[in-house]
């Protein structure tokens, strides 16, 4: 199987799925983001290994592995539309809940990675750099990405088409994006956007990048977020898709630039096709947060 079919093959699984878990919500939703959280962070940690960097490997997925729990608690208050599965699990969570009830306790975090690092690394074992990427990892791996979990049970109870629909909202608009920014990047060629960090990227492609996430908000709204139940304004999606589309190929150039220190293609091959969690999330780190802010500017959650 070609690498093209193999991506259109994962697309055509993977999406359905996708929509599926985001609809169910609860904690189907929350141990997909984990699983994405600890695989991204891992992929992460071995990008730094090749630079020879060696992260708090353990304490660092830990971390990781906890943020969508602790966040999903926090957008999930303690029986508020939880079964009972869902109440246990959220009870045993409660002591991170009131972690991060008072963010003075959330110091801890840095303190916890930077002690381990001095016991755990030598001098000449890069400990700077250990501590920085063990920190880093949680962040960027699961931080950024468990937004999704913020905009989905804002958005609606578990079950909830109108909050699937918000959710696909930034999606859609960042892959329409990188559709867009690939076809016209090699319909017109011209001047690379930047070319010491992702030298196949033109910025005649950055450039139709833009219009394509424009034109796919202001599609998107009267295609599927109206008849959804849930009301956006066509020059707020617009701006909505211009910000993201801006936002997604940012995310997209900072995982280039770690693979290119790094010296890899791709993160890994977990995904046929698409290469690792990195690959396939690189703008979405970005575009969630983003997209969950601009939802709460424009009141939208």
């Amino acid at each position: 199987m070609t690498n093209q079919a193999q991506r259109v093959a994962t697309a055509a699984i993977g999406i359905p799925l996708a929509v599926a878990v985001v609809w169910a919500g609860g904690l189907l939703l929350v141990g997909l983001v984990l699983a994405i959280a600890i695989l991204g962070t891992r992929e992460l940690f071995d990008l730094a290994e090749r630079g020879g960097v060696r992260p708090l490997r353990i304490l660092g997925l830990v971390l990781a592995g906890l943020v969508p729990l602790v966040t999903w608690v926090v957008a999930s208050p303690l029986g508020e539309r939880l079964n009972p599965v869902e109440s246990f699990v959220a009870a045993l969570l409660m002591p991170f809940w009131l972690w991060v009830q008072w963010p003075l306790v959330t110091i801890f975090v840095p303190v916890l990675v930077l002690s381990s690092v001095l016991f755990f690394r030598r001098p000449d074992q890069h400990p700077l750099a250990a501590a920085g990427i063990t920190l880093l990892g949680p962040i960027y791996c699961a931080l950024l990405p468990a937004a999704v979990l913020l905009i989905r049970f804002a958005a609606g109870p578990d079950r909830s088409l109108p909050a699937t629909a918000l959710v696909f909202f930034p999606l859609v608009v960042t892959w329409l994006c990188d559709s867009f920014a690939m076809w016209g990047g090699k319909a017109m060629g011209g001047a690379k956007l930047w070319p010491e960090v992702s030298p196949g990227k033109t910025r005649s492609g950055g450039a139709a990048g833009v219009v394509g996430g424009v034109l796919a908000a202001v599609i998107y709204v009267p295609l599927v977020l109206t008849p959804a139940g849930k009301s956006l304004p066509l020059l707020q999606a617009a701006f909505m898709g211009l910000v993201i589309s801006i936002v997604a190929q940012v995310g997209d150039l900072v995982e280039s630039l770690f693979k290119r220190e790094a010296g890899v293609k791709d993160s890994s091959a977990l995904i046929p096709g698409h290469g690792g969690v990195l690959d396939r999330l690189d703008s979405l780190y970005f575009v969630l947060p983003t997209a969950a802010l601009l939802y709460r500017a424009f009141e939208v959650l």
